[in-house]
Parts: structure tokens; sequence; C-alpha cells
């Protein structure tokens, strides 16, 4: 069964930078799982996945316009201290929830001044170049109650 749009795809990976540090595996727990062609995981690497089956193993490097996006500058904004207040200590580097007037979004602490935090808003791995190693674990068709959902249920995705 080839991958394509409406079918659930399992999978392990490890994930590389461009100078080839391994920076995250699946292959210590299950395999990940996604709905092809609703958008779940970065696009090129859904894009990379089209047309593979069950047991193909494949590298890909995805550059950042397919990845998490550029770095923005304007991403580094300063903000009261008083937004992290429920969080306990603050570090740099430190990933933490803001509450925005968009919901919530996930930051890294930057800096820790006495009333202000400078937080950096663009995902840590944005501006780079992203090497998967890949190996499809399953391929199936999603149930009807996953295509409306827009995601996978049960083992690897959302169980509610």
């Amino acid at each position: 069964m080839n991958i394509e749009d409406k079918k659930v795809v399992s999978f392990h990976y490890t994930l590389s930078n461009a100078e080839g540090e391994e920076m995250e595996t699946s292959r210590e727990r299950d395999p990940m799982s996604y709905l092809h062609g609703a958008g779940n995981i970065i696009p090129g690497l859904e894009k990379a996945m089209a047309g593979k089956t069950k047991g193909e193993q494949f590298e890909v490097t995805v550059e950042p316009a397919d990845a998490y996006g550029e770095r923005d500058e304007n991403g580094i904004q300063r903000v009261p201290a008083k937004h992290f207040k429920n969080v306990g200590r603050l570090e740099p580097g430190q990933p933490v929830i803001m509450h925005t007037e968009q919901g919530q979004v996930q930051v890294t602490v930057v800096k820790v001044g006495r009333f202000n935090v400078d937080i950096d808003r663009n995902h840590p791995l944005a501006g780079q170049s992203l090497t998967f190693d890949v190996e499809i674990t399953d391929v199936r068709d999603a149930t009807a109650e996953e295509i409306s959902h827009g995601h996978v249920h049960g083992p690897g995705g959302v169980n509610h």
C-alpha cells in the first residue's frame, strides 16, 4: 500500500542537524504515526513520504522553508516577567508555554531579568537544514473518524 492522502503512516526516524549530530530519535520507543495529507508533520518530510511503502528506509534532508521556517529575528521579544509567574525559576534555554491573544505558544527563554524576560518565539529548529533517517513500519487506511478529526487515534497518535 502506497503512502497517499488519508493513509495512516507509522515510522521510526532519527533526526540529525547539518553537522551530522543526532538530535532526536524514535527508535527506542513506539513509532510515530500521522495522517498523510493533514499537515501533521513538517511539509518536507511529508512530501518525501509520498509514494513510499511499508518497510522502506530512506534518508531525506529538509531545508528550513519546508521544515520549521527561517529564523525571524523579530521573534525575540522582551516581555514582563509577570507573564511567567506560574512557571517557577526560569533559566536561559528553557522552553516554556506563554499565553497570548492567539492562544498558547511555546517559546524559549533567552535572558531572565528582574522585571522582564527575553524570549524567542522561533521554533528551536527554525533556520536549520534537517536530515531524517526514516524507516516506514506501517501504512493503513485511515478511519472515517481519523479523517474527520484530521489526526491519528491510538498508539503513536492522539488518545481522546
